[in-house]
């Protein structure tokens, strides 16, 4: 299973870019994006940049996975 986390676009280099996941960045393919611009958010799947999402959808969506983050493990058993 795959969790698809939004990443903002910091930097484009021709074809290339670097997103920034929660301090974490990496370069990615942006050649299934051609109109990606810097400050878009982006979900990225093998090292290419696939589907772009909007601000406020991504934000949300990234509260939501730190609220995840922080909470207590569930009891076992």
């Amino acid at each position: 299973m795959c969790l698809a986390i939004p990443a903002k676009l910091i930097r484009i280099d021709e074809q290339m870019g670097t997103v920034d996941m929660e301090g974490t960045r990496r370069d990615v393919s942006l050649l299934l994006l051609q109109d990606a611009k810097i400050g878009d958010y982006l979900i990225v799947h093998a090292g290419f940049a696939i589907h772009r999402v909007d601000e406020a959808e991504a934000l949300a969506s990234l509260e939501l996975l730190r609220e995840m983050a922080a909470l207590p493990e569930a009891r076992k058993p």
